[in-house]
Formats: C-alpha cells, structure tokens, sequence
C-alpha cells in the first residue's frame, strides 16, 4: 500500500515527545519510514518495499532537525532515512538494499511462531521473556547448559544464580560467621571450648537447596506469564528459524520475529597439559561433594581472589597464582590494597605461569585427589625456571568466554568480536537487525548481572512499545566480595589520570576503623581505605572506592549521586549517619599526596 505521513506533527509538544511517537509508531508498525520534514520518500526505498509490502500499510513519519537527532541517538544511526521492518531498526538505504540482496526483507514481513525467542535462561533472557509476556507479546524462552570438563550441570537460572553470584556470596557470608565467631568472644559470648569445626557438606547442600528453590520458581514465573520454556539447545539455521535440540536428541524447528541471544560466558581453559582433567573453575567448586582442601586459584580476577578469600575463610589453605597485577581492569591502589590485606589474612599469593598439571590422585565422591602443579617463575637472577607443587584442588579463574561458535550465529549474517561476543548497536546486532543481545555476551558490555537484568526488560518495552528506553552501560556500581569488600563506582583513579591528566584531578581519601572491628581487634581494621576522585575544575565526583565490610550496601546508596553529577561540595552538605562506615564521605577533607601517612581517628 502507499505511505502515510506527518505521525509525529499530530499532538507533539517538544521534539522528543515527536520522537517518541514516531517511536511508538514504528514498534506498532510492520513497515515504517522516517524522513526528514519537507522530503519524498526515496523512490529506491519504496522499489524494494512496495512489492512487498502487499496488504501492509506502509507508515511514514516526517521530522525536523531535534526530532531526528533524538531517534538516531536511540537506535545508533547518524543519518535519515530511517527503515523500521516489523519494529526492527533496519538503518536506512544501503542497509536495507544489503538486507534485499541477501533476501532477508520478506523475511521480516513473514508470520512467526513466535514474537521472540530468547536463547538463554540466565538473569537477563529471563528478566526479557518474562518482560516481553508482560507485554502481551508470544515468547519462547530456551536454556541449555552444557557440562564443564568435569561434568558440572545446573538448572534454569544462569550463571549469578547457580555457579556466580549468589553460591559466592553465601560461601562469602559462611566466611565471615566463622570469623565472627571469634568476635563473639571478646563481645562477652561463652564460646565452648575446643576446635570449632566447619561442615563443607552441610554449607553445599543448603546452598544448593535454595538454588534450587529459584530454579523451581523460574519455571513457574514462565509458566504463570504464558512464556513457552524449553531446555533445548538453539542453532540459528535460517532467517528467523532456529533448531532446538533437547536432551533426547529430538529437533524442533521454531520461528520468530525478534531473537534475543543472553546465553552469557563460560569459565576459560588455558591450552596447556592437563587443565581440563585436572582442574576445576568456578562452574564447579559451589557444588563439590567434598571440601576442596590444600587449593590453588589461578588468576588475577575477582572470581580467583573472592573463591580464595572464602575457600581460606572456612579454614583451607589457599595459594593464589597470578602473571603480575591482580584485578586488571579495577583500581590499582584499591587492588594492591587487597591482595596486601589477603597476604595478612594468610593467603599466600605466587607469581608465575602454570605450564603443565598432572593427576597425582583422582578426585572421588568423597575426597578432591591431588594435583602436581608445574609452573614458570623468575628466579632471583632474573632467568626463568620451573618448580612444582602439590594441591589437592586446582582452580582455574583467567578469565571468561563467550560460547557462541555453536549458535549458527554467523551463518546467519551476525558479526562477532574476536573473542566471540556480539557486536551491537546498543542491544541490536550491527549486522542483522532481528537479533538482540544482552549481558555478558554482547560486546562491550558490563559484565555484571543487574546490567543484563535492566538491559533485558528496557530492551522489551523500547521494541515493543517504542518508549526509547535505554540502558546506561556507564557509572555503573560494582562490589567485589573479597574478605574485605571492595565497592565502586564511575572510574578508577588511573584511567582519570589518563583522561583528564594528573593536574586536572584531585582525589580525597582516608582510612577509618568500622567500629564492629574496634573491640575484637580485627586485623581488617587497618586495611579499610575509601576516595573520592574529583575533577579540579568544580570538583565533580567522577569516581567512588571503598574497601571495607558491607562495602556493596554502602556503595549501592552513594552510586546515585554520580548520576546526579554531584560534587565534593554535595558530599560535604550531607551529614553522615554515626557511627557508620559510608559516614566517612560526608567529612573527607585529606587530598592524596605522594608517600603520605594516613591515620584512623576515633568518634
């Protein structure tokens, strides 16, 4: 049918609430253009479509300068004209041409099974499917997790739910009780005497109860929204077509309008002799049958200090191996400082590089085996040599993958990063425009579980219903749950000094003594740091870090004031909460200088 015009001059105020409805317009439109105000519609545009487009009204929406810079910055393009397929941004001339090349446009116009398939059952193709039902839109949602090297499967839910976020936390918290329990002592608590011990099993097995809890309720929250769950295995086999294989083998092909890949990131393997017999990663110690023992955690990231800070919290003898610095990525004043408190706590930290594992002792039901760990360092003259070492556990902690070679995905036209990921233009694949991707998998993204979950639910209500909502992927706030938490926010005090120059900025920072640590004379209480990095000029706040116990909870509250732009000066208004640890921003006055001496001060 011929295109209709002027949607967005029918009550529009300012130019976003036109874009906004040019917005909704085209989400609820199967064709939908939008060109500048006073132009045609390329007859080159309506060439392709025109055949097409049979019974289907072809929308079109005339706008002014503001309006079309507001509608590029939500979908990612720079210029108009621009083509909706079906809600699909398709870009504009040279993109739809490329998509009719390859004779992909019918394709969109087809009816599907469904409005959208989300491939992947983890915190942000949840957060989607169930955003998406809500919506009124036809969902199907498919999980399958396939084995680590040593066999570990887990239930609907991902990675945060089953082997991150939530088991690490709650072994987090078995640490901490056990160090509480000598707190309770000099607090007055009649402790019995005696070695008090801790049951590995009994923390596993309640760990695993609650998670398995959430993996039962997922499934309801999907039945009682009318989402179709599958625990098949999706392959991309054609334009909008997947095939889903389930444990049995059996095929099912399954169509859609939209697909929205969240299928997150696996533990990696380094290309070296006996690592995937011989070791285990963070898929697989929150369900050990047994106590892993004498353990090394290889790796510099978070995952290898927060497994090595609760693995020694319930009493194990923890080593960790790192190449150089720990926490790349992350502050490294904050970083040093950690593995500074984690040496004093007793973990011992290696530098090296693991070249060979072998399986002195296979691992049972009951017991974790031994490992010999041959690995390279620097001697004292500066050459390299090999030693070795014995361990009963061996955790592999490098790093994380994106597992994307099996979806099919570029047969299909999606272009991948290096290292697996998709490539986006905010949450739609730059190649081809029906596919979506949140969390870890997409390229460029934070990896962190409330990022997928927000990106996941803004991404629905912004195609089906055109709001333009979109995910912020900076200021974001972060906790690593190392024995002293590490909370953050905005960026670290390197990359401003590589941004705005060393001059340009001014960090305020001290140290302070969390008053539960006072009595009981923790070590910890000399480690606890926070700071502030400024910008010179006004004092904005660009960055937020603190090290110390409950550090998630206190930096969750102050991340908001970085989405405000606050200032130095709107920390220093705010009067603090007494006695608490997060009050130590309110009255921050020491700027950072070189080789400076800091003390706690009391009440």
């Amino acid at each position: 049918m011929p295109p209709t015009g002027g949607a967005e001059k029918r009550c529009a105020a300012t130019p976003h609430d036109a874009a906004l409805q040019v917005s909704k317009l085209a989400a609820e439109s199967v064709i939908c253009l939008v060109i500048p105000e006073n132009t045609r519609i390329d007859a080159e545009i309506l060439s392709i479509l025109e055949p097409i487009s049979k019974d289907e009204k072809i929308e079109c929406a005339q706008v002014d300068e503001q309006t079309a810079k507001d509608l590029l910055k939500n979908v990612g393009f720079t210029t108009l004209p621009l083509i909706y397929l079906r809600g699909d941004c398709v870009g504009g001339i040279q993109e739809l041409k490329k998509l009719h090349e390859s004779k992909l446009v019918e394709s969109f116009l087809k009816k599907h099974d469904y409005d959208l398939i989300v491939i992947g059952g983890g915190s942000g193709g949840l957060a989607a499917a169930k955003e998406a039902a809500r919506l009124g839109k036809k969902v199907a949602c498919l999980d399958y997790v396939k084995p680590s090297p040593v066999g570990t499967t887990w239930g609907l839910g991902g990675t945060c739910v089953n082997v991150g976020c939530i088991p690490k936390k709650l072994m987090h918290q078995a640490a901490l009780l056990g160090e509480s329990i000598n707190d309770a002592k000099r607090f007055g608590w009649q402790i019995p005497e005696g070695q008090i011990k801790h049951s590995w099993t009994k923390m596993k097995d309640a760990i695993q109860d609650y998670i398995g809890s959430l993996n039962w309720g997922y499934r309801v929250q999907l039945r009682e929204k009318s989402v179709t769950y599958l625990n098949s295995y999706a392959t991309f086999t054609g334009s909008h077509e997947i095939s889903a294989t389930n444990k049995k083998g059996k095929v099912e092909k399954l169509t859609a309008d939209k697909f929205l890949v969240a299928v997150g990131l696996r533990p990696r393997y380094p290309e070296i002799p006996g690592a995937k017999e011989c070791c285990i990663s963070s898929d697989d110690i929150f369900s050990l049958p047994y106590n892993p023992g004498k353990t090394l955690c290889i790796g510099a990231s978070y995952v290898s200090l927060e497994c090595a800070g609760f693995l020694h919290g319930v009493g194990n003898d923890v080593s960790v191996m790192v190449r150089s610095i720990v926490l790349r990525g992350f502050d490294q004043d904050m970083a040093e400082r950690i593995r500074k408190h984690m040496i004093e706590k007793g973990i011992k930290f290696l530098n090296g590089v693991p070249t060979k594992f072998e399986q002195l002792k296979e691992r049972t039901e009951s017991e974790p085996g031994r490992v010999r760990v041959h690995y390279q360092i620097a001697n004292e003259k500066g050459a390299t040599e090999i030693v070795t070492e014995e361990y009963d556990t061996v955790l592999l902690a490098i790093g994380r993958d994106a597992k994307t070679e099996d979806l099919g995905l570029e047969k299909i036209g999606v272009n991948l990063s290096k290292s697996g990921k998709i490539l986006g233009r905010r949450e739609q694949s730059r190649s081809l425009p029906y596919v979506y991707a949140v969390g870890d998998v997409l390229d460029g993204c934070p990896e962190l579980t409330p990022v997928a979950i927000h990106a996941g639910k803004a991404l629905m209500r912004r195609i089906f219903t055109g709001n333009m909502e979109i995910t912020e992927y900076d200021q974001v706030p972060t906790t690593v749950f190392t024995p002293l938490e590490y909370g953050s926010c905005g960026i670290s005090e390197d990359d401003a000094i590589t941004k705005f120059g060393k001059e340009n900025i001014v960090v305020y920072h001290n140290v302070f003594y969390p008053l539960e640590y006072v009595v009981p004379e923790r070590i910890d209480k000399d480690h606890t740091y926070l700071k502030l990095i400024c910008t010179k000029e006004g004092e904005r706040v660009i960055g937020f870090h603190i090290l110390t116990p409950n550090a998630g909870e206190v930096t969750q509250g102050f991340a908001i004031s970085l989405k405000f732009n606050a200032t130095k000066t709107d920390f220093d208004r705010l009067i603090g909460i007494h006695p608490t640890v997060a009050e130590n921003f309110t009255t921050l006055t020491i700027v950072k200088k070189e080789d400076q001496e800091l003390k706690a001060s009391g009440c």
